[in-house]
């Protein structure tokens, strides 16, 4: 393969990388936004644009990272998110502060509005911590 193949082919990964993460992104904001309650695959898939499959293969990479998704089998199936009881206190080091917004300035810190939230809650607390 040559160069430029091989430049066109790690710019479409990177592309298809930052779309299963603003993807992602969206399904966590929807959720969020059912309060619990139970959204069909389905539904999500026609939200997104995607196959029912690409939207229980992003629920099971965020499931595995961490995200605290409730699967839900069955004909009246789905993915619920836990209703978060109030916001959730997190410490960070600078380094740590300063990896995350850079993971949002590359997928883009308004991408969402938890992303921009996100990104004006770090730059305002490096502010204060420097």
């Amino acid at each position: 393969m040559d160069q430029r193949a091989r430049l066109a082919a790690a710019s479409r990964d990177g592309h298809l990388a930052l779309r299963r993460v603003e993807r992602q992104q969206a399904l966590i904001e929807r959720l969020h936004a059912a309060g619990g309650q139970r959204v069909r695959l389905a539904q999500l898939a026609r939200e997104q644009g995607v196959s029912a499959r690409t939207v229980a293969r992003d629920v099971e990479r965020l499931r595995l990272s961490g995200v605290p998704l409730q699967t839900h089998r069955g004909q009246g199936g789905g993915v619920s998110l836990a209703p978060a009881r109030g916001a959730i206190a997190v410490e960070f080091d600078l380094p740590e502060a300063a990896a995350l917004m850079s993971s949002l300035a590359v997928l883009g810190p308004s991408v969402s509005p938890s992303a921009a939230s996100a990104m004006r809650k770090l730059t305002t607390a490096l502010a204060r911590a420097v």
